[in-house]
């Protein structure tokens, strides 16, 4: 796995068995606005349900995966936890097919979390994203602007 923090103060694979899953750890290089070291992308990038990514602190959050061969994704699948707080999360998700240079955007969400009843968000998009070079992730785990830090729980793509 090959991955850069942005802005960081200094202080399992996935296997395309089932579904065509991409092994993200070894197709791209991952940027990251933070990353809290018990929840390390890698958690996020696993088949089955584990810890996940977290963010090193509250605010808004971006994970961004550059790939090196242009992609054809047809399928994205993202799941979100909070059992902690309630809260209203939105997050954006984005490609560009010229290296960031520009982005089109895949999809804009807000939905909220209300622990204990509702603590899970499963997003899955089919899509039709012929010559990805970068897809990217915007999250603002709490649009009232409290302090809970960004997470997902599973990040796959096909």
């Amino acid at each position: 796995m090959r991955k850069r923090i942005l802005n960081q103060n200094p202080h399992q694979d996935i296997l395309p068995i089932d579904n065509g899953w991409l092994d993200l750890q070894h197709l791209s290089l991952v940027e990251l606005t933070s990353e809290d070291v018990t929840h390390p992308i890698e958690a996020a990038l696993t088949t089955g349900y584990g810890s996940g990514w977290r963010a090193a602190q509250s605010g808004e959050q971006v994970i961004r995966f550059l790939f090196e061969e242009v992609q054809n994704i047809k399928r994205i699948q993202l799941l979100f936890h909070e059992d902690k707080s309630t809260r209203t999360q939105e997050f954006v998700l984005k490609w560009s097919s010229d290296g960031g240079q520009s982005y089109r955007d895949i999809v804009r969400q807000q939905y909220n979390f209300s622990p204990p009843d509702v603590t899970h968000e499963l997003e899955d998009y089919t899509v039709d994203l012929v010559g990805l070079t970068v897809l990217e992730l915007k999250i603002i785990p709490d649009i009232s602007g409290g302090d809970a830090p960004a997470s997902v729980a599973q990040f796959r793509i096909a």
